[in-house]
């Protein structure tokens, strides 16, 4: 495709629903995560040298949404401190037409509670590597990061991710008491 707007009418068409689903398990809302795509949309098309295709064009609106996350979390973090202010209760994951994509399976509530609980580095390299499939290279190479240090992030989140999930499956479970759980080999 020659014209920019027919990629972007093709990409938000075939790959809108799989941009939201990706930008949801970053934020872990929807309507924040809507907002990351539009943004990131805007960011890729509005430039003079706008993707000629929709292959490439998701790449670059996938870029652009790991970038506009990690540089807006300082914005985030202070607006959910005042959101309660101002916002009424909103619907949890998965309930009704307007839940959030499918993306993340299973226990949806339980996986975007402890995801939402890891830095937005760790949160991202875990979702690009386990989400997306990408290796640590590709995810250095996403991020603009060394290999160490997304090798970091991973293994912190993953440990955090361990350490929360244990936790929700061990109040599950009636006469074990958490604190005797095993992880990893150590007591807790």
């Amino acid at each position: 495709m020659d014209d920019w707007r027919g990629v972007l009418d093709a990409l938000v068409r075939e790959r809108g629903r799989a941009l939201v689903g990706h930008a949801y398990l970053l934020t872990g809302d929807l309507r924040e995560a809507e907002d990351l795509v539009q943004d990131a949309l805007v960011k890729v098309f509005a430039g003079a040298r706008s993707p000629r295709e929709v292959r490439s064009a998701e790449a670059w609106v996938r870029r652009a949404v790991h970038t506009l996350y990690l540089d807006g979390f300082r914005r985030r973090r202070t607006w959910a401190r005042l959101r309660h202010l101002l916002a009424s209760p909103e619907q949890t994951p998965g309930d009704g037409p307007d839940g959030p994509p499918d993306a993340l399976g299973g226990n949806r509530v339980l996986l975007a509670d402890a995801l939402a609980r890891l830095s937005p580095r760790e949160r991202t390299c875990v979702v690009l590597h386990h989400a997306e499939d990408l290796s640590v290279a590709d995810i250095a190479d996403e991020l603009s990061l060394s290999t160490g240090a997304v090798k970091r992030y991973l293994s912190d989140g993953r440990a955090t991710l361990r350490a929360l999930l244990a936790d929700d499956e061990a109040e599950g479970r009636p006469g074990e008491p958490a604190g005797d759980r095993r992880v990893d080999g150590d007591v807790r």
